[in-house]
């Protein structure tokens, strides 16, 4: 992690699939987020990250677990093509839209995809790149000592 990422973060401004701006700091205020931040076009985000997420949010349910798509030139997002990479069609957990990648400008992401994991006080715990088995496995360890 980066020595120039903020550690106490003032806010996480987003769009919410309808169009609302949401602050994801005061959204979640109090709750351990597991934040991921990734792109539809991103075949390692869809095809891992996502499953991934959803799966620690079975795993660790005390946490509040979202997604955040950075839209880049030509490979913005919107509710029907984040819905359509679902195969039920539904969401299994809140999506935002990072409009002009700020966000992802924010954390300095290496790519997608990117997890943040922020305490119940807003602070940055860990930034993850990746959905390999060894981002996985920094995730699954900075989760169990930040829950148990």
């Amino acid at each position: 992690m980066s020595d120039t990422l903020p550690n106490n973060i003032e806010n996480i401004a987003v769009i919410d699939l309808d169009g609302n701006a949401v602050d994801l700091m005061q959204e979640y205020q109090n709750h351990v987020q597991l934040l991921l931040i990734y792109n539809n076009d991103c075949l390692g985000c869809t095809g891992r990250a996502i499953p991934l997420a959803y799966e620690f949010q079975l795993q660790y349910p005390s946490i509040q677990v979202a997604a955040i798509h950075s839209d880049f030139k030509n490979r913005e997002g919107n509710k029907e093509n984040i819905k359509s990479i679902f195969t039920t069609g539904q969401i299994p957990f809140p999506i935002y839209i990072d409009q002009h990648h700020k966000v992802y400008d924010q954390f300095q992401a290496e790519g997608t995809p990117q997890w943040l994991l922020i305490t119940k006080t807003g602070d940055l715990y860990r930034s993850v790149f990746g959905s390999q088995d060894n981002a996985k496995n920094r995730l699954f360890y900075a989760l169990e000592s930040l829950v148990g």
